[in-house]
This record gives structure tokens, sequence and C-alpha cells, in this order.
């Protein structure tokens, strides 16, 4: 089941105001489009649909998938959606598709937290493409300990946003245990009071690991990169369908 904050439709309406800066979407574009030349994309954990549209008006074919229909619903009203294919769901639930790139961008390829679901999620995006097709995704470096800085002073912030006035939230770890960390995203809506909570979990594999599992659902890797926007902090895979 997806995450309240993005399943619940008053957070999905006001993700992007609350996190306007998509500047790591950058490095994506540019190897996908100009590195990998690829003409049909499919972005698993779609979102709100900022990468999906920006691939779109790039001329590329794009299927954009997401399990929190709430947030592809916010995809859907925004300028250029036609040019997307938008499904609700699980990499599980796709249909037939030969793509020849997919992505995970920001976290998506750490929601997945027992080895058998990454594994799934894996093995069916590899179907999903073309032979020597490619998946591109990013992971945090547990030795960089990133949740360090996820606390309430560290995060808090009032935004106002247009149509649904001021807005505040912040994001807090509440577990660390082992490779899972949890935290939680509280939002307060001030014009009504209204408040939302939401509790997500990342897993932080390390790097050993994350190339074990693409080996063993039948990918090559191709290159692992320090992520430019996260120097230290996180890779960039680029694996390919063997």
């Amino acid at each position: 089941m997806p995450d309240p904050i993005f399943a619940e439709p008053r957070l999905a309406a006001v993700y992007d105001p609350l996190d306007p800066d998509r500047s790591d979407l950058d490095a994506y574009e540019t190897i996908v489009v100009e590195e990998l030349g690829a003409r049909s994309v499919l972005d698993v954990g779609c979102g709100t649909g900022t990468f999906a549209l920006r691939l779109a008006s790039r001329g590329l074919e794009v299927t954009a998938l997401d399990p929190a229909a709430a947030s592809v619903q916010v995809a859907r009203s925004k300028a250029g959606a036609d040019a997307v294919r938008w499904l609700v769901g699980t990499v599980d639930d796709l249909p037939g598709l030969q793509v020849e790139t997919a992505t995970m961008t920001a976290n998506v390829a750490q929601v997945f937290l027992d080895d058998d679901e990454w594994h799934a999620a894996l093995d069916a995006t590899r179907r999903a493409l073309r032979p020597g097709g490619a998946l591109v995704f990013e992971a945090r470096r547990p030795e960089a300990r990133a949740w360090e800085g996820w606390t309430k002073q560290a995060t808090h912030q009032v935004v106002d946003v247009p149509g649904h006035g001021p807005v505040e939230d912040w994001v807090e770890v509440t577990q660390v245990d082992g490779e899972l960390v949890t935290f939680e995203s509280p939002t307060i809506f001030h014009a009504d009071g209204a408040r939302f909570e939401s509790t997500s979990t990342l897993r932080f594999r390390s790097r050993a690991a994350i190339e074990e599992s693409l080996q063993h659902c039948g990918f090559d890797l191709m290159d692992v990169r320090d992520l430019a926007r996260a120097p230290g902090r996180a890779w960039l895979y680029l694996a390919g369908r063997a």
C-alpha cells in the first residue's frame, strides 16, 4: 500500500509545492535522453509525474506507474499529461511492455523492504525491458547516515500554497532497525487545522547487496556513479537486461 503522504488526495495536491526543487532529475534526463538515447521509458514510482512529463516533452514514449491513485490524479491534471500513459498499480500489475529504459528516481528503489519484494520488483522491471534495455535508479549510501539529518528542527517548513493557504510539514526519524529507517511526516493545513500523519520506511542496502540483487535478477551492472547532487551520499546505478 502507498504511504498516506502520496495516497491522501489533499497531501498529493500539495506535494510539489512542498518539495519544488527537482534538480535531482537532471542527471536522469541526461542519461536517459542523451547517453542511452532511449525512445521509450517506464517510470516506476512516478508520483505526481514530474519526471515522466519532462521526458514526454522531449518526444519520448513514456509509461508512468505508481500505486498511489491520488498522486497519479495530480499528474494527469498537469499540462502535457495526455502524452503519457499513466498506470495506477505496482510493477506486478504491468501490462506487456518492451521499453528501452526503466527508471526509479529519488527513494523509489528503497521502498522495497524485504529481499523477496525487491527481487520481484527487479524481475518485473526486467521483463518490461527490451533485450539490451537499461534500468537507472539511485540508492542512498548507508555509511553516510542521511537519516541523522531527518529531524523536525532541520526539515520544518511552512509554505503558502496557492489554493490551500499555509501548509506546515516536517520529517522526523522514529526508529532505526538495522538497514530499515522509519520516519514520520506530519502535514498541517493552517486554513482549517486539518492534520495528516504519514509513516514511511526505507531500506538502506549496501552497495554489495544491491549489485548482488541485480545479478540475481538477470541484470548486468553497467556503471555505478557518485550521485552528482549528493556526492558521497548516494549511488546512481545503471544496469542492463542481460
